[in-house]
């Protein structure tokens, strides 16, 4: 999602092609599809994929996401133009301004998608149900789930293993929590 989400929002910030806005327009207005909509037709193409079961099956739906490339596009369009237009002039291509430039200038709100996107995908349950048949392929979420409709009569191991579960997100969070806070507040006071 981080890979494509930069390289889509800085296409949308920086590049010139046609129908940019309309395009924008129509990846913005994904945002207000719930994954419910779509989980018809992607279930139905892993399927035909013969991706049940696999890496693939349980990652392709996630690959790009509205919402990424929403806020990144925000933060490249906070970067001067006349700091692109000095790239230019110093030899500095598209590819090299994005990788040395942009994405640096917007570590903040990078790394806030990025902890957002993992947690997205740590805490996803509805999508593995639908591509995972094997006990073996089963996510965390799904083997939580598992182990509390195995055992309804010892909630407490439900309980201790959901615990021990959400370990290491409160790790990330601690560690990230000043760029989470940063990402999330950039742009938000001006002045």
């Amino acid at each position: 999602q981080l890979v494509t989400s930069v390289l889509a929002a800085y296409a949308f910030a920086f590049l010139r092609f046609p129908l940019k806005r309309t395009l924008f327009v129509v990846v913005v207005a994904t945002l207000l599809l719930p994954i419910e909509v779509t989980l018809v037709v992607n279930s139905r193409t892993i399927r035909q994929l013969d991706w049940l079961n696999s890496v693939q099956g349980l990652a392709a739906p996630f690959l790009a996401t509205a919402f990424g490339i929403f806020l990144l596009r925000q933060a490249f369009l906070g970067i001067p133009h006349d700091v692109r237009d000095a790239a230019t002039l110093d030899g500095y291509g598209h590819s090299r301004f994005l990788w040395r430039i942009a994405v640096p200038t917007s570590r903040p709100i990078v790394a806030s998608f990025m902890l957002i996107s993992l947690l997205g995908a740590w805490n996803q349950y509805t999508w593995p149900r639908l591509s995972v048949t094997e006990s073996g392929w089963e996510t965390l979420q799904l083997r939580l789930a598992a182990l509390s409709i195995q055992n309804p009569d010892r909630a407490n191991i439900g309980f201790a293993s959901a615990i021990i579960a959400s370990i290491p997100v409160l790790i990330l969070l601690i560690v990230f929590q000043r760029q989470l806070i940063r990402g999330l507040t950039a742009g938000a006071v001006k002045g």
